[in-house]
């Protein structure tokens, strides 16, 4: 029996358990569950959850409202991480549970200096052109 695969090459088990351990944390975080002031005081958004092939490790993609206090929010996530990783554990149903590696999400500040390389006149003027 062969794996269903998407284009990216990661199959789809792995995405959906990705998914529902992204919502498990979001909710957690949303819901104010983790007894830290930080993060009860930052609306931190789980982007993205990539877990590796055998289910033991994820990586979890995390961004602060605005970007503001980043390191200070990952700093607290990675102090409450067992606390998270027994709530992923006890909602998602693996058979282990996940080690959790917070990490910040860069895609966003990508995607603005490509925008800002795209507005900028040198490229205005080479569009201009065509």
């Amino acid at each position: 029996m062969r794996k269903a695969e998407t284009q990216e090459g990661r199959s789809v088990r792995l995405l959906r358990v990705g998914e529902q351990v992204r919502h498990v944390l979001s909710e957690v975080l949303a819901r104010g569950d983790v007894h830290d002031e930080t993060l009860q005081s930052h609306l931190v958004s789980v982007t993205e959850v990539r877990m590796s092939p055998d289910l033991r490790h994820a990586t979890v993609f995390v961004k602060p409202l605005l970007g503001q206090d980043e390191d200070v929010v990952l700093k607290a996530l990675r102090t409450n991480t067992a606390y998270l990783q027994s709530e992923v554990a006890r909602r998602v149903n693996t058979k282990y549970a996940a080690k959790l590696k917070f990490l910040a999400d860069e895609s966003f500040d990508e995607g603005g200096k490509i925008d800002a390389i795209l507005r900028s006149d040198h490229v205005a003027q080479d569009l201009a052109e065509e």
